[in-house]
């Protein structure tokens, strides 16, 4: 990570954490030439999932927070498989909120990862986005955040 990334995420008061390993059967993040899609992130805080269940029973406020940590994870991802340095425009997020019935702030709460992605990536941060309510997600959570980023140089695997 370069000066400026790691002097804008310290601004906000945050250091991206270590990720674990997938549970599952699939990768962090995939590519073809300098096209990077990345795996969909819960808000896990050391080990811990961030505010359990669904909007409309957690409010707003929550799943905002909910969401800007699935941020942080997906920014320690990219960090993991690319660096974050080497992100020339992050294309598209899909973030997907757990929402009770008649909740229908999804793009507030999406919002909130949003807003740390250009925080920290500044105008290669601006993306388009889809916001999605669903019944449910992995484990309970509130929130996940996917991206599709293009990078400045193709990653050696």
């Amino acid at each position: 990570m370069n000066d400026q990334i790691a002097q804008r995420l310290a601004g906000l008061g945050l250091e991206l954490p270590q990720l674990p390993a997938p549970r599952y059967h699939y990768i962090p993040a995939t590519h073809t030439g300098e096209l990077w899609f990345f795996s969909g992130k819960t808000p896990i805080v050391a080990g811990a999932l961030l505010h359990p269940g669904r909007l409309g029973d957690l409010s707003v406020d929550k799943g905002r927070q909910a969401a800007r940590v699935a941020a942080l994870n997906l920014l320690a991802a990219i960090e993991t498989e690319l660096g974050l340095e080497n992100v020339s425009r992050v294309l598209k997020i899909t973030g997907f909120v757990a929402s009770a019935d008649g909740f229908v702030e999804q793009p507030t709460v999406i919002d909130a990862a949003s807003e740390l992605l250009v925080d920290v990536l500044g105008d290669a941060g601006r993306h388009a986005r889809s916001a999605i309510g669903v019944a449910s997600l992995p484990g309970n959570a509130a929130v996940e955040v996917e991206a599709i980023v293009s990078a400045t140089r193709r990653q050696i695997a």
